[in-house]
Order: C-alpha cells, then structure tokens, then sequence
C-alpha cells in the first residue's frame, strides 16, 4: 500500500568486613592481568569499529556487552589506597581531556534525504493551515475494507499494542475524508517531544501533561521510533526485528489525529474544529541515543556520527518543541542501575562497575575525542552503568545546533518534586496552552508521583560515599558547562544531597 501525503487544506570509609585478605602482590598480579584483557579487548573492537561491519547485534540494554569486551578490568579493592588513588587518577585523567566544541558539521539536507528516501516521502514539507499541530491529509490508497494497521510492526510485536489498536479498526473507515472522489486520512506528527532524559521524571511529567484538556499523546509512552525502531533494533536477546517504517510510527497519533479532525466537520476558514489540540510523544532516549549509527550509516567523520536523531527531526519539523527533565547525574545514575540491574544489586557492585566504566571510558579518549567516545556505540554497550546518559551538555549542545533555545525547555526534577504545580505552569507557557481546568490542576497538585523506586531497591540504601565522590569529580566539569550554557547554577547541583535526599520524586523516572 502506498500512500502519497497531500496537503488537500493547504498549499573513603570501608569497614573491617569489606577488607579483601587476597595477598596484595597477588591482587596486583591479577589487576594486571584483568586490565590488560580489557585494553586488547577495546583494541579490537576499535578496529572492527572502525571497519564499520553492519549487521552486528545492537543491544539497547545498559546490562548487555559486546563480548569483545573483558567484563571486569579489575576486582576493585574498597580496602586498598592503591585501587583508591588509581580510580581518582582515571577520573583526573578524564576531565583533562574534557572539551567542548562551539559547533558541529551539519550534514546537507540530500544527505538526510538519501539515508530516509521513505520517511521524506511520506511526510510533507508543509502542514495544514489554522492547526496548531503538524497535520496533513494523505491520500488513502487501500482497501477501505481491510485492516488498515495488519502490517503495523507496534501491533505485530506486541499483544498489548495489538489491543489498543483495535478501537482505531473499528473506527477507521469513519475517520476518512472524501474529496473529488478520493478517501483521506489525517496524518499528523508531535507538536513537542519529551526527549530525556531516562530516571529523570519523564514519566510523572507525561501523567501530569496527559491531565491538560489540549494535550494528546502517542497510542502509548515511548515508541523508541526515532532511535531504535526505525533502525529494527530489540534488546539482544532478540535480535533485530525489521526495521518499523514511518507509518508504523504515524498510525500512532491516529487517535489523536481524530480527535483533532473534530469527527470530519469544519469551520468557515475549512480548518478542522478542534485546532487547539496538540499531540506529544515521550520517548526518554531521543536526546542522547545515537547508538545505531555505526552499523548503518557510512563513518565518515572520524568516529562521530555524520548524522544524529535531531537531524532527521529538523529538516521534517524545524518548529516542534522539546522538554528536556535532568536530575543530579550522580543520582541519576545509581537510579539507572538499581532499575535496569536485575541480580545481586549492591552498593559495592555498583562501584565497581562505575569503576569500570570509568576505565572504558578513559580507555576511549586515548585514541578519540571526547565526543566521539560519549558517540561511541562499543564503549556504550560495554560499560556496566550508562555513565555517558548524564553528561548532558554534550547532547543538549547538539541538539541546540539546529534549534533555537526558545525551542528546548530545560527542567530539573529537583525543582519538580518540589513545586511541581510551578514547573508545570512553566511546560503549561511553553507549550502555549491555555491554563488548565481547576479540577485538572487540583489533581495536578494532588496525585503521587510516578514510577517510584521498587521497595527492594529502597532497602538497598545508598551509594557508598567514595561512590559519590568519585561520580562528582567526573560530572562536575559537564555541569558546569551546563550551568553556564543555560546561566543556571542550580544546574551544577552543589547542594544535591539537601534538595534531593527527602524528596518523594527522587527515584521517578
């Protein structure tokens, strides 16, 4: 089935117990050992990166490895001043290296479109007059008769999809537009996009957004579309599935889509009768998540993507908006592990693999640059904790190449756990949407947060203070380069421990 868009409207502390008794000079023998397999191991993978070979398994599980990759460097000693001075020395060694460019090579619009022939085809370059939303009519060449969504990859892969795409069966054939003898149906894609970051709040934001009379969002949270279905990418243990189409992703805002064609009646102006309504999609990974890049686009760049997520999204919607919730990365990060971990949790196996990844990382900037390794899909996929997810500066930097700042609202979940009533106006005004009802806000105010924390985790207590202190020092120089791209200090997050420690949304995500 083809369908051709047409505008029709339009033209350190360790206790005694934490002490290992293994023989120092048989420690350093196996650190040795251990570390050395990890640097053959990058070594390796560099090469094959660098070959570009396609078709590899792309896991999007922060917890699946590439198996080139030795999975732990070295046991960590918590005991040992040596292992202590060494990490502080990866973490110094790191933030020596650490850069920031004042712009990037944007690719050519043919480029974009020679990757995506199918995705610019199917969307146009202008939209519907008199609709707040990016909406447009495409002509409807199938069988009216038969299931409009059978081949969607949303519905196939899923029972749950499947299901809530039945009630868009039964009321297809209704939606349509007839002109000149011609069946339409309105396509339309997101006025705005959460697009990060993950264990940051997105989810209470999106409830408490799904409250707002005007606000529509996605058949469901995060489609993931922009950077990883598009490309057919699953977890690892699956495999890849085929690669979803721009439509698939389209059929998702049909709900929305209806709603917004106001059941096929018109105004005067001929604009549909409901213009006020917008559409979001929430998916936490489009900021930072460019992981495909490597087995799919050619590396031309010396180890940076030639194209990013947002490349793709400008040249098809120059005026959408985005809203950005970042927490303290440091906190972020154990909240990351502690939900995605599946097995033997601790506060000390989690140091050990902010250790290791810290070494990966550190192991990248040897032979690239710090942009390239926080690109860098092998280093990603490797490291036990997504250490690259918080620095978020380099993505927001990215992103603000090709739009303006007034197109990029940046909150902190610190200040949304505690006034979210504020933070909400804030989204409320950047969206443009009128105030919402008085019922709507008292349950704005009033319902609990989001997605919080499992008991099982909260009884895992914190992280170990070394922990901390080592994660500080690695994320302070990105926040401040944040603090000061944004003039926020607050963005620094020096008194996270005061603000966050007692707050009921600091394990939301």
């Amino acid at each position: 089935m083809e369908n051709t868009p047409v505008c029709v409207m339009c033209p350190i502390h360790v206790s005694v117990d934490e002490v290992d008794h293994t023989p120092q000079p048989i420690m350093d023998i196996k650190s040795k050992i251990r570390l050395y397999s990890v640097l053959l191991g990058l070594s390796v993978t560099f090469v094959i990166m660098a070959s570009n070979k396609k078709g590899v398994l792309l896991p999007t599980s922060p917890y699946h490895f590439s198996s080139l990759v030795s999975l732990r460097p070295y046991t960590f000693n918590l005991s040992s001043v040596k292992d202590y001075a060494h990490i502080k020395l990866v973490v110094g060694s790191i933030t020596s290296k650490v850069e920031f460019r004042s712009s990037r090579q944007l690719p050519e619009l043919k480029a974009l479109v020679n990757s995506e022939p199918n995705m610019f085809s199917a969307i146009p370059r202008k939209f519907l007059p008199g609709v707040k939303n990016p909406c447009w009519y495409e002509e409807y060449t199938g069988n009216i008769t038969s299931d409009p969504y059978r081949t969607n990859l949303y519905a196939l892969y899923s029972s749950r999809f499947r299901t809530l795409f039945q009630h868009l069966r039964n009321t297809f054939r209704e939606r349509l537009f007839h002109r000149d003898g011609k069946p339409y149906r309105m396509r339309c894609l997101p006025y705005f996009y959460i697009i990060g970051q993950p264990k940051c709040g997105t989810t209470d934001l999106y409830d408490q957004l799904s409250l707002h009379q005007d606000v529509k969002f996605s058949t469901f949270k995060e489609p993931h579309w922009w950077t990883r279905r598009r490309f057919g990418i699953k977890p690892l243990s699956e495999g890849f599935h085929d690669r979803y189409p721009v439509e698939d992703y389209l059929d998702l805002f049909d709900q929305a889509a209806y709603q917004i064609q106001g059941k096929l009646t018109t105004n005067a102006s001929g604009s549909p009768s409901q213009p006020n309504i917008i559409i979001g999609e929430a998916s936490a990974s489009t900021m930072w998540d460019n992981n495909a890049w490597v087995y799919f686009y050619d590396n031309t760049t010396e180890g940076e993507p030639p194209f990013l997520v947002l490349d793709f999204v400008h040249a098809l919607q120059p005026n959408a908006r985005f809203i950005i919730m970042l927490r303290d990365p440091v906190e972020r990060l154990y909240s990351d592990y502690l939900y995605f971990g599946i097995a033997n949790k601790s506060a000390e196996d989690f140091h050990e693999k902010v250790s290791e990844s810290l070494q990966l990382f550190e192991g990248c900037l040897t032979e690239y640059t710090m942009r390239s390794c926080v690109y860098n899909t092998t280093v990603n996929n490797a490291m036990p904790v997504r250490l690259y997810v918080g620095l978020y500066i380099v993505y927001l930097m990215d992103w603000m190449t090709v739009f303006s700042r007034e197109q990029i609202l940046v909150l902190r979940l610190e200040d949304h756990a505690s006034n979210r009533k504020y933070t909400m106006h804030k989204v409320f005004d950047f969206l443009n949407l009128g105030l919402p009802t008085k019922e709507i806000e008292s349950k704005i105010t009033r319902s609990p947060a989001s997605n919080t924390r499992r008991t099982s985790d909260k009884n895992l207590g914190p992280m170990l203070p070394i922990t901390e202190e080592i994660l500080r020092d690695f994320y302070m120089p990105f926040n401040e380069k944040l603090a000061k791209v944004l003039q926020n200090d607050s963005f620094l997050w020096e008194n996270s421990k005061l603000c966050t420690t007692h707050l009921p949304f600091t394990s939301v995500k």
